[in-house]
């Protein structure tokens, strides 16, 4: 039987508010899809979606535990995004804008600016991240905005657009040029600024997330005291970068939520739409499509949640980590919202008819995944800027390893607390990657697993595409440690790509030593890990195929997840191997 890794508080949290959401198939309610499609037409959120997050209890869920609130790790947030993404992702990325704008004040605040800001997101006040300006974008190394020294404070000058919650965020945290100090973060609370000394720009229209509150704010010599100051004087920059790390790896979830969506739109289109005589699915190139789709969502959820974990375990290799996150999930959820597309056909275009339409609204708000918090090319150039590095010891298993893998790999318990501190972050890795360095020993327990345990079968191709993976590995990193890598060029961005490529073949091969104990050697306990492997391998050669061996039970697990609307993950694949070995 299964050892209920799975079972854990957090997973049950995220299970009850997607019970509180409801069936978005149905008529009615907030969290339908007909109301979403509806009221996005004008531009606007369902009525009582926001009040029905905060009766629920989202609020206590942005603020850590230490604080006052629930939230004890990223983890959970994760999960609690994932489920609330499945639905709507633009009141998902309302919130996820709110502890972006808070998350600085948990890291570097003293504890009277903790505690305020605490008690306003308890209350249903939200906050925002002003950082960029018109003219500049992501340069943050200029910065227009200025604070000069008046009485015992600041007057604060200049423009930040766009921000997301500008306008109903209560409290601000902006990036200043401050005098005689340098690029710093400030906490602002509109309720203590002089009235008529900021003003908010109407919200900008998008493409996507229509009803977010995408605006702007000006600042006209707006009087702010001098505790407003958050962490230290000239750190700024600094100080972004290491808060977007979490972010960045949070984003993870809104990718994997829109994935189960149209996934799960797809599949039940493919299984009512009857062409030539028979259900769609049965078609072999509508049925190639939807099995792609499903391993690229175990593949992100198998890469992005121990990056999650790892903001409680190991903080100091996000910078590496969550840009790999950032980077390859969006980039998977865009491949699955494409191949979706293909099966809907002329149906993915129309905002009516299968799932009221709602196909085109998720397709335009998952858009905007790879673009905020850093775009693909700068999530590309900071892993490309860190591969020499990682590539000189990447075959130098790291002292501690493999306790570190164990506590973000092992799901059978729930990651430890996370006690906010902007001392455990840092700018690059320093080549501590656990990810990237445990690959060979885990391999040979992989082979050894393979020999001894598993059916010949499973065990023969397990040890074919681990074996082609690893020679293309060692080839790849050995190059690198030897060759210099321009960060900015195409080649640095190709290289960063194909890292993430082994970085989430390493994540499954861990998930599956750590997770799957006991229904390795069970039927479908090892296939999806061969599958997923082999589909990773199409990333650095296409022309590799699938094992057409395994996909028949996998198929299975994907339609009893579909019928019994449980999320496409994982934990269903694990639960059914244990129960074929009851």
């Amino acid at each position: 039987m299964t050892d209920r890794a799975f079972d854990r508080p957090a997973y049950a949290l995220a299970a009850d508010l997607d019970r509180t959401l409801g069936d978005p198939n149905a008529d009615s309610g907030p969290f339908s899809y007909a109301a979403m499609v509806a009221h996005e037409e004008n531009g606007e959120l369902p009525p009582g979606a926001v009040d029905l997050i905060r009766s629920w209890g989202f609020a206590q869920y942005l603020v850590p535990e230490e604080f006052g609130g629930r939230l004890r790790n990223l983890e959970q947030l994760f999960l609690l995004t994932r489920s609330l993404s499945r639905r709507n992702l633009t009141v998902a990325v309302m919130f996820g804008s709110a502890i972006l704008g808070a998350n600085p004040v948990w890291l570097w605040g003293d504890e009277e600016q903790r505690a305020k800001v605490a008690r306003g997101i308890l209350g249903g006040d939200l906050a925002c991240f002003a950082v960029s300006e018109p003219d500049h974008g992501s340069d943050l190394g200029t910065n227009e905005t200025v604070a000069v020294r008046h009485a015992d404070g600041y007057l604060l000058t200049g423009e930040k657009w766009p921000v997301g919650n500008a306008t109903r965020g209560r409290f601000v945290t902006v990036y200043v040029a401050v005098e005689d100090a340098g690029s710093s973060l400030l906490l602002l609370d509109k309720e203590e600024l002089d009235e008529g000394s900021w003003d908010n720009h109407p919200f900008v229209r998008t493409v996507g997330l229509r009803g977010h509150d995408l605006s702007g704010i000006t600042f006209h010599d707006t009087r702010v005291p001098a505790q407003s100051l958050l962490g230290r004087p000239g750190a700024g920059l600094v100080e972004i970068l290491q808060v977007l790390q979490i972010t960045r790896t949070a984003i993870g979830g809104l990718s994997l939520g829109t994935m189960d969506s149209v996934l799960r739109i797809a599949l039940r289109h493919a299984r009512e739409r009857i062409l030539y005589g028979q259900e769609i699915y049965r078609l072999p190139v509508i049925r190639r499509h939807l099995v792609d789709s499903y391993l690229d969502l175990l593949i992100a959820e198998c890469t992005a949640l121990p990056v999650a974990r790892a903001l409680s375990v190991a903080p100091s290799r996000l910078s590496l980590w969550s840009s790999v996150v950032k980077y390859l999930v969006p980039t998977l959820g865009e491949q699955v919202v494409q191949e979706c597309a293909r099966v809907l056909g002329a149906r993915s275009y129309l905002r009516e008819g299968v799932a009221s339409g709602v196909f085109q609204k998720l397709q335009r708000d998952h858009a905007i995944a790879s673009i905020f918090e850093g775009t693909t090319h700068v999530n590309l150039h900071s892993i490309a800027s860190q591969l020499p590095a990682v590539a000189r010891v990447a075959d130098r298993p790291s002292r501690g390893g493999e306790d570190v893998l164990r506590q973000l790999f092992d799901w059978s318990e729930e990651a430890p607390q996370w006690h906010p501190s902007g001392r455990e972050l840092r700018l690059t890795s320093a080549a501590e990657d656990e990810i990237t360095r445990g690959w060979n020993p885990a391999v040979e327990e992989a082979l050894r697993i393979a020999e001894h345990e598993l059916p010949q079968s499973e065990g023969t191709a397990l040890a074919k595409v681990v074996g082609e993976l690893s020679a293309r590995r060692t080839a790849f990193y050995a190059h690198l440690a030897t060759a210099s890598l321009d960060a900015a060029t195409t080649e640095g961005q190709d290289r960063a790509a194909e890292h993430c490529v082994y970085h989430a073949a390493a994540s499954c091969l861990y998930t599956w030593l750590h997770t799957f104990g006991s229904e390795r050697a069970e039927t479908g306990g090892s296939g999806w890990l061969v599958l997923v492997l082999q589909r990773l391998l199409q990333r650095l050669r296409p022309e590799a195929v699938l094992d057409e061996t395994f996909l028949p039970w996998l198929e299975e697990r994907i339609m009893s997840s579909l019928d019994a609307a449980e999320h496409f993950s994982l934990r269903t694949v694990k639960e059914a191997a244990g129960q074929s070995g009851a």
